[in-house]
Parts: C-alpha cells; sequence; structure tokens
C-alpha cells in the first residue's frame, strides 16, 4: 500500500490587483481585481514505504504547496491527498504523529531557548513518553553531531547547526515520513555532506519514507533513486533517476589530453569539438549514434592519446533539458 498519495490534486489561490476604475464615494480611482492563480494542476502520484523520492522543479512549480498539501497546512481546490490511508486535509491530527517536516529557512524552534529545553517542548507537544524520547534524542544527537549544542539558545546557533538541530526536532516523535524543503539552502559543503549522510542513513536503515524538495540536485542525486519533475504546477516526469537518464541525457562527453595538441574536429562524424584547452578536448555525442568506443578508436586512429575520461550527463543538465520540452 502508498504511504503518501495525491489524487488529481489542484490548488488556486487568490491573487488581487487594482485596475482602473471610476472615482468612488471616497475619492480611491482605483478598486481591486480578484483573480485565481493554480500552484498546483492536477497532480497525481504515489509513495511507497521506505522510499526516498526528489521532487524537482523551478521557483513557482508548486514544490512547496504540494508538500503543505501532504502535511495538511493546506486544503486542497480539488483532488485528494492521504498519508497512511487518511485523508492529510480531514484527519491532520492522527497524521501529524506520523510525519516529520523541514521546511528549509523556517524554524520549529524556540528562537530564545536552549535547544534542549525547544526539543523538551516538542516532547509534550506529541506525548512522546520520556524513555523513547531520550533514547532517540540520544540516536540523534551522535548521528547529527549536535550534542554539545543542547544548552546553546537557538539564536546563536550558526545557519548549519541550526539546519541539523532542525532536522532532529522533526525526528523526535519517530516520524515514519519526512517531507523535507529545501533543507540544505545555504549551507556550506561540509554541513550539506553532514546533512546527506544523516538523511541517507534514516532512509536505509531505519526505513524512514523521505519526500525531498530541493534545488540543489545533488541532494537529489545522492539521495534518491527516484525523481518527481514538477513544471508550472504539472508533473512533467515520474520516475527513476536512471529513466531520466536514459530518456534524456543521451549525450556524452569525452575528453581527451592529445600529445599533438591541434586536431580537425571534422575527422570524426558524430561528434561535436564543444571546448578545448591546449591539449585538452571536449568531443561531445550521442549514445544513440555512437558508443564511447567509436570515438574514442577514431581519435586514438590518427593522433596520440595521453589521457581520457568519459563524462556522463550531470543530473543538472537532464533536469533543464525536461524543463524546456515541457514548455507549450
Amino acid at each position: 500500500m502508498a504511504l503518501i498519495e495525491a489524487h488529481d490534486l489542484v490548488k488556486d489561490f487568490p491573487v488581487r490587483h487594482r485596475a482602473p476604475g471610476m472615482l468612488s464615494a471616497i475619492g480611491s480611482l482605483v478598486r481591486p481585481i480578484r483573480d485565481w492563480k493554480r500552484a498546483v494542476d492536477h497532480v497525481t502520484f504515489a509513495i511507497g514505504r521506505g522510499e526516498a523520492v526528489g521532487y524537482v522543479g523551478p521557483n513557482g512549480a508548486g514544490k512547496s504547496t504540494t508538500i503543505k498539501l501532504l502535511t495538511g497546512l493546506l486544503w486542497p481546490t480539488a483532488g485528494e491527498t492521504r498519508v497512511m490511508g487518511l485523508s492529510s486535509s480531514q484527519r491532520r491530527t492522527a497524521i501529524a504523529r506520523h510525519i516529520g517536516v523541514v521546511f528549509g529557512q523556517r524554524t520549529q524552534l524556540w528562537w530564545d531557548l536552549p535547544v534542549g529545553d525547544s526539543f523538551e517542548l516538542l516532547r509534550d507537544i506529541y506525548t512522546v513518553a520520556r524513555a523513547d524520547y531520550s533514547a532517540r534524542r540520544e540516536q540523534l544527537a551522535e548521528l547529527l553531531g549536535i550534542g554539545p549544542l543542547f544548552q546553546v539558545p537557538v539564536r546563536q546557533l550558526s545557519l548549519g547547526q541550526r539546519m541539523r538541530v532542525e532536522l532532529a526536532a522533526a525526528l523526535l516523535h519517530g516520524p515514519s515520513i519526512l517531507y523535507l524543503d529545501e533543507p540544505t539552502i545555504g549551507l556550506d559543503v561540509v554541513a550539506k555532506e553532514r546533512m546527506r549522510t544523516a538523511l541517507a542513513h534514516l532512509n536505509r536503515d531505519q526505513q524512514v519514507t523521505i519526500l525531498l524538495a530541493s534545488h540543489d540536485l545533488d541532494d537529489i542525486d545522492r539521495l534518491c533513486s527516484r525523481v518527481l519533475v514538477i513544471d508550472c504546477g504539472r508533473l512533467v516526469f515520474d520516475g527513476a533517476l536512471d529513466e531520466i537518464r536514459d530518456a534524456y541525457g543521451q549525450e556524452r562527453t569525452v575528453v581527451v589530453d592529445l600529445e599533438e595538441g591541434e586536431l580537425d574536429a571534422g575527422q570524426f562524424p558524430g561528434t561535436t569539438l564543444v571546448r578545448k584547452e591546449g591539449a585538452r578536448h571536449w568531443f561531445r555525442f550521442s549514445r544513440n549514434e555512437r558508443t564511447a568506443a567509436e570515438v574514442i578508436g577514431s581519435i586514438a586512429s590518427r593522433h596520440r592519446i595521453i589521457d581520457l575520461t568519459v563524462e556522463e550527463p550531470d543530473i543538472e543538465y537532464v533536469i533543464s533539458r525536461i524543463y524546456r520540452e515541457s514548455q507549450p
């Protein structure tokens, strides 16, 4: 049975603007006009227990709105969301005990309280048994390296420290589902790696189901085997990460260092010389037309190769292709 479900999900928001109008009794020259903007447009998907799914899209595509609909923070205009078989909008309190949420720069901690005190308040809110809470807090402290931060007021934490604490706070009650909306935004390389390692452990070893919305495609590549791509509120792709690469990542690149340095790009049909720096050359080709071995063989038959590398298309390039092709 699917743990998370969205069925033909629609969410519209009212948008007010002003248009010229007749002079009113109080002298106003404009009157408000209300239009509707569709943020989520008939989205359907299902996520099984233990999956780690990336949710990708440009700003304003509908990622955060979808997560808020799944958590019950927003009601759908049409369609339905269900979590563990329960309606998100009608059974919000029951569902809250099974989900954890991290919304990027938004905190669920008390700004002036020490981290440990915020955790105690969350324990009371979720009515977690003292023994379960203590054991889970210690596990999270070790996993995320936040033990020394328990006595530090939240306002004194660095961004990297606060995001690790936010993740721990979302997990204190032992949820089986974790929603993440830009959890590594603004973090440095070290902090991102700590977060990714912790999330991979939670998904792999504790079978926590993860829905990760992120602009950082390295997050998606590291943590997720499946990707949902949304653009202008519409779901334009739902499939395995490898399937995306196979469908949209046909272009590969052979990078060669040549002893002679210069070469005639026209000697190698089916390839495009896309870059050159001294003796190093980058040749792009389609895997549907030629193999890497054929390209390398053609170059080696005419020039002495000192070094070579075959580069696969990165996930950012692949996703950008999906965006472009989804445009009407």
